[in-house]
């Protein structure tokens, strides 16, 4: 069955940006009887849910290891952690991003390094990454030490750019994958493209759990047991006693087991993501920008975010139309009060661009044809007004 033809008429039902209880419903009776053998056994954390979700976390993207964390966050901070980053290290990071990805830095003691982005992706610009890096390495306070890209929306960074720079300064790479599972580039599942990736299984994400969760997913195994050992605090095989500084990383067996039982759907829910994508793609074309990767980019379909002229009134004029939106992100990362000291001179003009231009149109598995169309509708509608 092609992509396109997983989606059904609803006959006009009200449309949502996110769909978790269409999902659940689809799942409930196997979730539920998980939770009885969780209840069962009582091993609430660490339970066996733990090691299946990290294998077929394992199995789905090729990862040599996976390691399944409370949150999206700690899946960002523990690697820095594991790599030795601290005081006086730079870490560069996109400045049009969540703040997560700015707190994971400097929870771990570093320092973020904000880069511009790309116009057409979202992503990290490889070019003014370039210069960032050239201009710490002529710092005596900074020592480049890694880039976090992120796959912003579900598209994929330009990891082949990114690794190029990476290997010239010999620098490390902690890819920021938490809205991107499900997403590939030349045919290679996200995941596996950077030699560290956090994702986040936060409800609302393309792999999402029923509450805070996240997991690394890394190319070599002894990464990945020094990650479970700073999960623990820090210990080693017998918990009784700190062998490195760690945190409380831990993530549930329900979260585990409930992201087990979504990997059963997963590759369904992703078609059917990119069937909605299709149509956006083609009743859009040439009235709007959208997000545009390069050749053997495929997006996993997080978000689907395109540029909007007045974006105010175009997401009101939706708005009155029953068309849910969202805005990711309205604020950069270096206007934000927390982070403006990490401001460079002159600012990023294509992160504060994008911040004032960029809507999200609902994007979830559970959207069907007619669906996509009215919110095209409406969108093409509110940009004749």
């Amino acid at each position: 069955m092609a992509a396109a033809e997983k989606l059904t008429p609803t006959g006009g039902s009200p449309i949502q940006f996110f769909d978790l209880k269409a999902q659940q419903a689809s799942i409930r009776g196997a979730l539920e009887e998980r939770w009885t053998t969780i209840l069962d056994h009582g091993r609430y954390i660490g339970g066996p849910e733990v090691d299946e979700c990290e294998q077929k976390l394992c199995e789905f993207t090729g990862a040599a290891d996976a390691v399944v964390v409370g949150s999206g966050t700690q899946a960002l901070v523990m690697p820095l952690i594991a790599l030795g980053y601290g005081h006086g290290d730079a870490v560069f990071i996109p400045g049009f991003t969540y703040n997560a990805t700015a707190n994971a830095v400097l929870l771990a003691g570093a320092t973020p390094v904000l880069v511009d982005i790309d116009p057409a992706t979202f992503n990290v610009d490889a070019a003014d990454l370039e210069r960032k890096i050239e201009k710490v390495k002529g710092s005596r306070n900074l020592r480049a030490r890694a880039i976090m890209p992120v796959d912003l929306y579900g598209l994929p960074a330009d990891y082949k750019a990114i690794q190029a720079v990476a290997d010239t300064h010999n620098l490390r790479i902690v890819a920021d994958a938490a809205q991107a599972f499900g997403g590939r580039q030349d045919g290679k599942w996200i995941g596996t493209l950077a030699e560290i990736s956090a994702t986040s299984f936060y409800p609302t994400k393309t792999l999402g759990g029923y509450g805070d969760g996240g997991a690394i997913l890394v190319r070599d195994k002894e990464v990945g047991d020094l990650l479970r050992s700073i999960r623990w605090h820090g210990t080693g095989d017998n918990r009784k006693e700190s062998i490195r500084v760690g945190i409380n990383g831990r993530c549930d067996s329900i979260q585990c087991a409930v992201v087990s039982e979504k990997l059963g759907i997963f590759e369904d829910e992703r078609q059917r993501r990119i069937a909605s994508a299709k149509i956006y793609d083609e009743r859009l074309e040439g009235k709007v920008e959208g997000q545009i990767g390069a050749a053997g980019d495929e997006s996993a379909y997080g978000l689907y975010t395109v540029r909007v002229p007045e974006r105010d009134a175009i997401r009101a004029a939706l708005q009155e139309k029953g068309v849910p939106t969202a805005i990711y992100y309205d604020t950069p990362i270096h206007q934000m009060p927390a982070f403006e000291q990490f401001s460079p001179p002159g600012g990023l003009p294509e992160c504060e661009r994008a911040s004032k231009e960029v809507l999200s149109l609902p994007m979830h598995p559970y959207l069907a044809e007619d669906q996509v169309h009215r919110v095209c509708d409406a969108l093409l509608g509110a940009l004749q007004r």
